[in-house]
This record gives C-alpha cells, sequence and structure tokens, in this order.
C-alpha cells in the first residue's frame, strides 16, 4: 500500500469543510436546447453533469479554461481542433484552454461529466445559486 498517496498527517489547514451534493437537485441550465448543464463548484474546480438529448450539437467553442470530458452514458461525436471522434461510455478527451471543440449526438441521448480547471466562468453564477440552495445536514 502506498502511504505517500494515503498520507494520513495534514501538511496544512483545511481551506473549508467538505460536502455532498445531490445532484438531481441541481436546476439544470439549457444554453442551447436539449442540452442541459448540472454544474458543482469546488473551490478551484468546477464538476459539470452534462446531458444531450439526441440530435443535440453543443456548437464549437473555445475558452480559457482547462477541460477532461468523460462519457458516462451513451455516444456522441466530439471534435477536438479538427478531428472528430466518436466518444462512448468510458472515453475521456484532454482539452488545454483556447483549444476549439465541440459535439452532437446522432440518434441517441448522451450523458458526460466535464472537469474544469480553473472552474468555467459561463457557469459559476449558476454554480454558486446552488450551493445556497444546498440544505446543511441536520
Amino acid at each position: 500500500m502506498s502511504t505517500s498517496h494515503f498520507n494520513t498527517e495534514a501538511g496544512g489547514e483545511p481551506t473549508s469543510e467538505g460536502r455532498f451534493v445531490d445532484v438531481s437537485a441541481i436546476e439544470p441550465l439549457e444554453y442551447v436546447p436539449g442540452l442541459q448543464f448540472q454544474p458543482v463548484l469546488g473551490e478551484k474546480s468546477l464538476v459539470n453533469f452534462v446531458s444531450f438529448d439526441p440530435h443535440t450539437e453543443a456548437p464549437m467553442h473555445v475558452h480559457a479554461e482547462e477541460q477532461v470530458v468523460v462519457v458516462t452514458e451513451g455516444e456522441f461525436e466530439f471534435t477536438i481542433g479538427e478531428e472528430t471522434r466518436t466518444m462512448r461510455v468510458g472515453d475521456v478527451a484532454v482539452i488545454p484552454s483556447w483549444v476549439p471543440h465541440g459535439a452532437h449526438t446522432l440518434d441517441t441521448p448522451c450523458k458526460e461529466i466535464d472537469m474544469f480547471s480553473p472552474p468555467r466562468a459561463t457557469l459559476l453564477e449558476h454554480a454558486e445559486k446552488q450551493i445556497q440552495r444546498e440544505v446543511p445536514p441536520v
């Protein structure tokens, strides 16, 4: 067992308390019909639970934040720069800052998780509202 990976000696002070999040309770945000985002904000990162309906497109775009995409259900066509691939369950794409990318589904839906570092600026306000709605444990 790796004691360095599972170290139990604190090398600093916690920066906040941890929390549990019920993603199903997050109000979906829809910038494009058929494409729903449910963002969860951390201190230095953001995880976005994404649902694509069939025949839905996330148009080509760029942003400052690094993004990692993991497909959890279904499949979609994903483009990074000039290359397009069909991504299926378990497939991962890594998109550095300012690299053009986009996706679209064909006849089936797709669910995927986006991880952004730093948090994606366009999702921050919605993610912050969700934290305010979370009910602390009793």
